[in-house]
């Protein structure tokens, strides 16, 4: 026979749905949660951000000169060429200096052959003279002879010397690292002791000189840290500090210089380029200061954050009006309206209302 159907009691049926209500309706709040990103309002030093332009330099840039006067055979280096020092650049026809190395190298071997002669004969005289086979005035003048002849030897090698030393700089050679950036030279030119045959630039480190307003004066040292640009890579941020601040005013624009030093040995940068330097000046306070993204503000004027309350994944939002003050390395200083250690929001907080849900999806 078959067993007779039972039935579940109603009370119990009711409780089994109440329940799995409750469930789909907790779950569904949760995934309802707006997800955002928080981070906590710190008590930092205040920074003031001041942007200016200028164009970068190069520290040396030298026109090369050769030494000595000569025909150009040999024009090793272009426009645009990077070198190094002691790299060489032109070549000047050198023949007659050879020919003068060579006669200065002969008059060096005669020199050498009569001082050593003499050098016998004088030890020669010193053997007659112990035993007295020979006067003391002929020992005297063998003696004498050897110093002439010594003094000759000297001479000729200081010759010999000049004219090698002559012969290599019928070369001109690089006296620093840089780039060729003009060429005034040609194969078969003359080239002069007075005119300039190239110009040199050094880019290893360049150097950006700023015009600071006079305002600013004293609070700009060499500890003042930049943030340089380059317009032709504005991608780019290079970090340093101002090498020099040289505090002479100008009375007609009221500012001073201040120079960046910057490495370049990877070559991405030239002189002439243009450039902004952002100087990030210590103002000497302290202060609340959260992350710029945390700022909302609206038509009507207010400037609010979003204050997270509460424990866990999932917490609740509240708005909160502040006053800004100074910005600075992608945060922003609160002069009111904020204590330090408050969880703020800094990514979700576009459509935010009071009282909402949100899921903390990163650690403050």
């Amino acid at each position: 026979m078959p067993k007779p159907h039972r039935r579940i009691p109603t009370l119990v049926w009711m409780r089994g749905v109440l329940l799995l209500g409750l469930l789909v309706t907790g779950t569904a709040a949760a995934q309802q949660a707006a997800p955002v990103a928080v981070a906590r309002a710190e008590s930092d030093s205040i920074i003031r951000e001041v942007t200016l332009t200028g164009s970068l330099m190069s520290p040396r840039r030298a026109e090369l000169t050769p030494e000595v006067s000569g025909r150009a055979t040999e024009v090793i280096v272009e426009a645009g060429d990077q070198v190094e020092a002691g790299d060489a650049l032109l070549k000047l026809d050198a023949e007659l200096a050879r020919i003068e190395l060579r006669q200065a190298d002969a008059a060096l071997d005669e020199a050498e052959a009569n001082l050593a002669d003499a050098r016998r004969r004088l030890r020669e005289a010193e053997d007659l003279a112990a035993r007295d086979s020979i006067g003391q005035s002929e020992l005297e003048g063998r003696r004498s002879e050897v110093r002439q002849l010594e003094a000759v030897l000297a001479r000729r090698q200081a010759e010999r010397a000049f004219r090698d030393e002559l012969l290599d700089r019928h070369r001109l050679l690089s006296p620093f690292d840089g780039v060729i950036n003009r060429r005034m030279i040609d194969i078969g030119e003359r080239a002069y002791t007075d005119e300039p045959v190239y110009e040199l630039v050094a880019t290893e480190r360049l150097r950006l000189d700023l015009e600071v307003p006079q305002r600013l004066f004293g609070s700009v040292t060499t500890d003042t840290g930049a943030t340089v640009r380059v317009d032709a890579r504005p991608d780019e941020a290079i970090d340093g500090r101002l090498s020099a601040v040289i505090p002479v005013s100008d009375s007609s624009s009221r500012t001073f210089h201040a120079r960046v030093d910057l490495d370049n040995r990877d070559g991405r940068m030239t002189p002439g380029m243009s450039a902004r330097a952002t100087l990030r000046i210590d103002t000497g306070r302290t202060g609340v200061v959260i992350p710029q993204d945390a700022l909302i503000r609206y038509p009507d004027g207010r400037t609010v954050v979003w204050i997270v309350e509460g424990d866990g994944k999932t917490r609740s939002v509240s708005e909160k009006r502040v006053e800004t003050g100074l910005r600075f390395d992608g945060r922003i200083a609160i002069r009111d309206g904020l204590e330090p250690g408050t969880i703020i929001v800094t990514e979700g907080n576009e459509a935010l209302q009071d009282g909402q849900q949100v899921r903390v999806t990163d650690t403050e």
